[in-house]
């Protein structure tokens, strides 16, 4: 728990660097804390940040079973550059996704937004609530101007008992890039075929040059670009609901 109430610590962090934040939180929470990563570009900025601050931070992804090749590529990258980071990677419940599939259809998604849910449910909100377990704060690469959802969101944030750190909630996208390329860290390479955003496979595509970044996020559904992971202004995790 933070020594401060969280309208306080917020201010406090206001104005800070983005690695300030970073060393703050892993002295507030120690062992409890981790970043959520997808392994996009904000991601691993903060991956290069932690891997400097603390070489054997805690870092936790979802494997959803449906990633492009090009993320799991990312992923084995990233183990042999920072080999003393714990990385976790988090599996769906086998038995749970196989139901879903034999009853609904391996591309159950496509065909209504219930479905799409309830997909992201079995694949990304269940595991995340898992990883979640024994932490009391994450650590994400949520920027505000990547979708209007996220507009309100802070750099410290809170739900019931677990924190939610931010560091890149100020950032643009050219800081990130610049970081990457000023580094030379490596990075998921759909980046450079126009997905800002990547998430699994079938519900992502590469988007225009005037599009919305989220725009290749379940293009098919007519506004909603978020999964559950992140959706409201409080910056609270919703998951989203079963389908029957």
């Amino acid at each position: 728990m933070i020594s401060s109430d969280l309208a306080t610590q917020q201010a406090q962090l206001q104005g800070k660097s983005s690695q300030e934040v970073l060393a703050w939180g892993l002295a507030e929470f120690g062992n409890q804390i981790s970043l959520a990563s997808s392994f996009g570009a904000e991601d691993m900025v903060l991956t290069d940040m932690l891997a400097e601050i603390q070489p054997d931070a805690k870092i936790f992804t979802l494997d959803t079973g449906r990633l492009p090749v090009e993320t799991y590529d990312l992923i084995a990258k990233v183990q042999k550059k920072y080999p003393q980071l714990q990385i976790q990677i988090m599996f769906p419940q086998a038995e749970a996704v196989q139901k879903m599939v034999q009853t609904k259809g391996i591309n159950l998604f496509y065909e209504s937004v219930e479905n799409r849910k309830f997909c992201c449910h079995l694949r990304k909100i269940e595991p995340l609530t898992r990883a979640l377990v024994g932490l009391n704060a994450w650590i994400t690469g949520i920027r505000r101007d990547q979708t209007s959802s996220r507009n309100d969101m802070q750099v410290l944030e809170q739900d019931k008992e677990v924190y939610k750190l931010n560091p890149l909630i100020d950032w643009k996208e050219v800081q990130v890039w610049d970081y990457i390329r000023s580094r030379g860290i490596p990075y998921n390479l759909l980046h450079d075929q126009n997905y800002p955003s990547i998430g699994c496979a079938p519900c992502t595509r590469a988007i225009a040059t005037d599009e919305d970044p989220r725009a290749g996020r379940w293009w098919w559904e007519m506004d909603n670009k978020e999964c559950g992971l992140h959706v409201n202004a409080e910056g609270k995790l919703v998951p989203a609901k079963s389908a029957p």
